[in-house]
């Protein structure tokens, strides 16, 4: 790491993890995991669907927006700023065919990026995990 990358993910806090499963099937799996956990899924936003409405192309890519207001409330009220950032989201694409990745934020970036208590970062940083059990899962 170099001294001015920020902690957890790549050098823009980024974790990309791959998917052994296929497109739909990791987005399905994605929301019914956040489902199981009681997390609220506030939107799934179908880019490559709306993308098509106005005439363009993509590969098939899908933002899941979701969070849970126990978890960030905090962090909203510490430092108001974090809204920016939450509730969380998860990019699920698929650039080159058979080639799913789920990227999101790194929670240590969020805290860093936010000058967050370290604390908080049990708000965050179960979700990394819960997605790549769920990624992991046959």
């Amino acid at each position: 790491m170099t001294p001015n990358e920020p902690p957890g993910g790549d050098a823009h806090g980024v974790v990309t993890i791959k998917s052994p499963h296929p497109f739909a099937d990791t987005v399905e799996r994605l929301k019914t995991a956040l489902h199981a956990k009681s997390i609220k899924l506030f939107a799934s936003i179908d880019q490559q669907s709306e993308a098509t409405a106005v005439g363009l192309q993509m590969p098939p890519t899908v933002l899941l927006i979701f969070g849970n207001p126990k978890g960030g409330t905090p962090l909203m009220v510490a430092r108001p700023l974090s809204g920016l950032d939450l509730p969380l989201k998860a990019l699920i694409s698929e650039a080159r065919p058979g080639e799913v990745l789920v990227s999101v934020n790194s929670a240590e970036y969020l805290i860093h990026r936010h000058d967050l208590p370290a604390e908080f970062l049990a708000n965050l940083a179960p979700i990394e995990q819960l997605i790549r059990n769920t990624l992991s899962a046959v």
